[in-house]
Parts: structure tokens; sequence; C-alpha cells
């Protein structure tokens, strides 16, 4: 028995000996990226030596206290309430087709990856092509079918440039909010589905009573994802319309890329990742709080 004992204690040494270098790089990779920038957030930082000087809560209290940043905050709210949303609607009702038995049913679901798998860079260029005011598509079919009387400068106002990035977004990452979706709807037994029709269920009691509690901890899950990746999106704003009109697409994100390496205020640019990564956390918590089951 102490020969067991011993044995099971020397394989779990070498067990955790050989993954401790690994744990290491990947804990030092987050970690001290995360440490870091809650530092500089503290501090005054020389843009050329990078030189420290400490000055407590200055930085956070400089970012919340201008119009720019609410602004860009207001922003981004929107634009994630807006695409998780629509992503979560369209995603359930593509996911309830998709989950039909059909012919073709395994190359539909196939092809409908594809948006999720084009980089968002492609995906913005694409979608910028196709809003040009001149030769997009957009406005040529439009126009074809009547629907407009001359060009719209889809990136050229506000409310419709943020509503234009909100769809560009929506085509990439719908796909991936099907699958999960789709994933969910696999662990209903058909002897549940069945029972429901001869009960004389209608498509919304059916959906309430058989599919949502099998959907419920999916939908946490998606809303989790889509919230951290809408709230600190970027790459996609950037290559549509740079944050413009007039700041008018500017997300949180991007003003912070400003002030780190437009105006070189590291500080407060740091500042403005802490309270992404708080905001993104809080929100989290919440929809985790809210979803949880005794199951």
């Amino acid at each position: 028995m102490k020969r067991k004992n011993k044995s099971s204690i020397s394989q779990a040494r070498t067990a955790y000996g050989m993954i401790t270098p690994a744990m290491l790089i990947i804990m030092g990779l987050g970690l001290f990226p995360v440490l870091f920038t809650l530092w500089f957030s503290l501090n005054d930082v020389n843009p050329g030596s990078l030189v420290t000087k400490f000055v407590g809560l200055k930085n956070y209290a400089e970012v919340m206290s201008t119009h720019a940043f609410w602004n860009s905050l207001k922003i981004t709210l929107y634009f994630s309430v807006v695409s998780v949303i629509i992503q979560i609607i369209l995603g359930t009702l593509t996911a309830l087709l998709l989950n039909q038995n059909f012919k073709g049913r395994g190359f539909v679901r196939g092809i409908i990856l594809i948006p999720w798998a084009v980089p968002t860079i492609v995906n913005a260029n694409l979608w910028k092509w196709i809003f040009n005011a001149n030769a997009g598509i957009l406005n040529k079919v439009l126009l074809k079918l009547h629907l407009i009387d001359e060009n719209i400068v889809w990136l050229g106002s506000g409310k419709l440039a943020i509503n234009m990035i909100i769809l560009s977004d929506t085509w990439k990452m719908l796909p991936l909010v099907i699958i999960m979706l789709l994933a969910g709807l696999q662990t209903v037994s058909n002897d549940a589905k069945e029972a429901s029709i001869i009960d004389g269920a209608n498509a919304w009691q059916r959906f309430k009573v058989v599919y949502f509690p099998a959907l419920k901890p999916m939908y946490i899950v998606v809303l989790v994802l889509r919230t951290i990746q809408t709230i600190r999106v970027f790459d996609i704003v950037y290559s549509l319309t740079s944050g413009g009109p007039n700041d008018s697409t500017q997300v949180v994100s991007f003003y912070a890329y400003h002030e780190i390496f437009d105006y070189l205020h590291y500080g407060k640019g740091s500042a403005i990742c802490v309270i992404i990564a708080v905001v993104i956390l809080l929100l989290s918590l919440l929809y985790l709080k809210a979803g949880k089951t005794e199951d």
C-alpha cells in the first residue's frame, strides 16, 4: 500500500513537473500584460524614456471627466447591444431551421461557416467595397430595384455608419452563433419533440418548453463570448471608418488606441483599457448570475 502511494506521488510530481514550464509561459503571457497595463494606468509615463511617475487614480479621473470617453462608451454599448440581440435572434431562427431534416442539410451547415472563416480585415474591406457610394454593389442593386433614387453614402453619417458596421460584423460572426446554438439543439431528444407535437403545442410553445431549456446554457456562453468581442471591437471599425465621420463610430477601444499611439498618453490609454476590462468582467458575471440554474 505504501509502495502504491509512493508511486502515485512520484507520478503526480512528474506530471506537475512536465506541465509547470508550459503553465508558467501561459500565465506569463496572460498575466504580465495585464499587470503592466494596470501599472501604467497608475502612472504618468514619459513617452520617450518610458520613465514612470506614480499618480494614483489621476489618469482614471481625467479619462472619466472627458466627453470623448463617455461618447465612445455610449457608441460601444450601442454596437454591443444591437449586435448581440440581432445575432442571437437570427442565430436562433437559423439554428432551428438547420436542425430540421432536409436534403443537403450537411452541405448547408458546412458552407454557412464560410463568413466566419474570412479574416476580419478581408471582411471589412469586402464590405467597404459593397458600401462604396459610387461603385458599391449595394447602391447599384437598390437603384435597380427602385428602392432608392440616388446613391447613399453608407459610411458618411454617424448613425448610418455604425449600423453598417453592425451589419458587417453580424455577417461574419453570425455563423459562430448559429453553430453554437445548433450544438445546443442536438441535446434535445426526439421523444421530447414528438411528445410536444402529439400534445398539440404550436411552434412558440415547442420552442419555449422543449428547445429553450436546452439552449439556455448556450445562450449564456454566446452572450459572454459575443459581449467580450463586441465591447473590445477594433479591427472592423479601423478598416471601415477609422472612427469617423467626426468620431461618430469611435468605439472605446479605438479611443484608447488614439490616446496611446496618436497622443502618446500611455497612462490614460492604459486606464481606458483597464476600464474596458472591468466593464467586460462585470457584464460577464451578470450574465452568469442571471443564467445560473440548479443544474
